[in-house]
């Protein structure tokens, strides 16, 4: 019976490593570019979830200017467009999985919308990277969204109060004194879905994207060998998230400091 991992095959995929040095290149690529995309999204949308637009809302009072307090026109005066749309994005995504996402968007979208061919260092195809990272940013942003929402919201309502006294607008209130203090108490989770992306960006392969499980499949093609290709993959992605994992308990322990008394 041949060996489960034999170390002659390590030989043989060895000339191939330029391709692992490549995916790294890309999946870092894929990650920092989704992170940022998603972060983008999640703002716009945590902003729509709580705003209080309610175009209908003259419907919820009465002849006598009482406000309704049930039946449909009292529904129809509450109801929040920006906030329905922002909700029903965070909802599909995140009740769907990703590569149907990313076969919606690649095959789907960008089969529309035609992309300019060219490579991106000389062997990134921009034709096959920018769909991956738009379909990973838009789910990216469904999940990073709940999490700056809860951010915004745990700032004390008081110091908008104080904004306000001061003179300062809703935007500037919320651009000069809520945001940064969100910031900091966030910044530890979205460090996190950096993680997480590092990790999920191996599914758009599937769509030709030349990532670490792009080269594996290379050398299985290649060589007829598959467990070494796959534990050369699994250290590299190793190597990258769980440095990155301490950096960020580091510094969110550092931060930390800050709010003890």
């Amino acid at each position: 019976m041949d060996q489960f991992i034999q170390l002659d095959n390590f030989s043989k995929i060895w000339p191939y490593m330029k391709l692992f040095r490549q995916g790294l290149l890309v999946t870092v690529l894929l990650s920092l570019f989704t992170v940022l995309i998603g972060f983008c999204i999640a703002l716009v949308l945590a902003l729509m979830r709580m705003s209080n637009v309610r175009p209908f809302r003259s419907l919820g009072l009465d002849e006598n200017g009482h406000v309704r307090e049930s039946g449909v026109l009292a529904w129809i005066s509450r109801f929040n467009p920006l906030d329905f749309l922002a909700t029903a994005y965070v909802e599909v995504l995140r009740s769907t999985p990703v590569i149907v996402q990313i076969f919606i968007i690649y095959y789907g979208v960008f089969s529309v919308i035609q992309l300019p061919s060219f490579q991106l260092f000389g062997f990134i195809k921009f034709d096959r990277f920018f769909p991956g990272v738009v379909a990973l940013g838009m789910n990216s942003g469904a999940y990073l969204c709940e999490i700056i929402r809860a951010g915004i919201q745990s700032i004390d309502g008081g110091q908008t109060e104080a904004a306000r006294s001061l003179g300062l607008s809703q935007a500037q209130n919320l651009r000069f004194i809520v945001l940064p203090q969100a910031l900091k108490n966030i910044l530890p989770a979205i460090a996190n879905e950096f993680v997480v992306i590092i990790k999920e960006s191996a599914i758009t392969y599937t769509i030709g994207v030349q990532d670490l499980m792009s080269a594996v499949n290379a050398v299985k093609g290649a060589t007829f060998v598959i467990i070494e290709p796959l534990l050369v993959a699994t250290a590299v992605y190793f190597c990258l998230c769980f440095p990155t994992s301490k950096v960020i308990a580091y510094f969110e322990r550092r931060m930390s400091h800050g709010d003890k008394r």
